[in-house]
């Protein structure tokens, strides 16, 4: 679906968040190089934290791991949830800045939403990471079959969730575009 305010399609940033996972765990994007000028870009710059974030805390679990590794990867760790929120923050901004600028005036009764688009989209980037690391579990050779028919349930619990998302998010913005809901961005 398209919002003929915010100009893409949220089919499509999902689609591209599970598409960069996959090619991420084959050749990490020179992050410099990721641009942010559109929403779209915000988006995957928005994923490619959570991708970082997802890494680090693995590094964070290995039992192995000596205490030294352990608090620079939790340092690691924070300056990565920060970037994240901000992020989340920046992607909502975005989107109030286009609806300011397509003078979207709010209905007497628009709510705000108890999540903003960034924070679903946030979410769903989650989700993206989830859904291939269980698809992983589920192509390992070295693991009995009752281990992969559980994490293929998993998975289409993981699915079922990101459809839900992806209705909540397209149903948002829809609102959002109509006046219906409003946008507050905090800045935090």
């Amino acid at each position: 679906m398209v919002f003929m305010v915010f100009l893409f399609k949220v089919s499509e940033l999902l689609e591209k968040q599970l598409k960069e996972v996959i090619q991420w765990h084959f050749k990490s994007p020179e992050t410099d190089h990721l641009e942010t000028s559109d929403f779209s870009s915000l988006v995957s710059r928005q994923h490619y934290v959570n991708f970082e974030l997802w890494h680090q805390e693995d590094m964070a679990r290995d039992p192995d791991a000596p205490d030294s590794k352990i608090a620079a990867v939790k340092r690691a760790i924070d300056v990565l949830n920060q970037r994240r929120n901000d992020m989340i923050e920046q992607m909502d901004q975005y989107l109030l800045t286009v609806l300011q600028k397509n003078n979207i005036q709010y209905t007497a009764d628009a709510e705000m939403n108890s999540e903003t688009p960034g924070s679903i989209i946030d979410r769903l980037s989650i989700n993206a990471l989830k859904i291939y690391h269980m698809d992983e579990e589920i192509q390992r050779s070295n693991v009995a079959d009752e281990h992969r028919k559980k994490c293929s349930g998993k998975l289409l619990i993981l699915q079922d969730q990101r459809n839900d998302l992806k209705k909540s998010l397209e149903k948002l913005l829809a609102d959002l575009s109509k006046g219906k809901k409003r946008l507050k961005v905090y800045q935090q």
